[in-house]
């Protein structure tokens, strides 16, 4: 009971503060003008809290290797930007909301290729793939698993 107790008064501080519906950072999304998951996972992030600002480029290699993704096979169909870090492919919003929360040492966090059962192609509950982190030495860890 206690613990029930607290729990409403820590939600209770947090709608009063506005921590609850704090906004989130920007996402800076770059496409090609034509690929449509591209703008379902924009639009996706949208309709969970977040700023997005889409660009479109017919070639986004320039911008990857600007932004330290350099290995074939942590590429997708789309790149962005959010509070420093890139986050490629269609990740979860979760996933960056954990990412700038717990503010790791790493480039970003990607979601190789084009899952599937992913947020922005056929669900936007993630289901089948994992979502991997990657540093500026080169190492790939998972950070998601669905």
């Amino acid at each position: 009971m206690k613990l029930l107790r607290l729990c409403l008064i820590v939600a209770a501080l947090c709608l009063t503060t506005g921590v609850a519906g704090a906004e989130q950072p920007t996402v800076r999304v770059y496409k090609t003008p034509t690929c449509g998951c591209c703008q379902g996972w924009a639009d996706y992030l949208e309709r969970r809290g977040f700023d997005v600002i889409t660009e479109d480029h017919q070639d986004l290699s320039a911008i990857r290797q600007r932004l330290g993704i350099t290995d074939p096979r942590l590429m997708s169909c789309h790149t962005a930007e959010v509070d420093g870090y890139v986050v490629e492919g269609h990740v979860p919003a979760d996933d960056i909301r954990r990412l700038l929360a717990e503010k790791p040492e790493v480039v970003g966090i990607t979601a190789p290729g084009m899952p599937t059962y992913s947020p922005g192609m056929a669900s936007e509950e993630p289901q089948g793939y994992d979502v991997l982190s990657f540093d500026e030495e080169g190492e790939v860890e998972v950070f998601s698993r669905y």
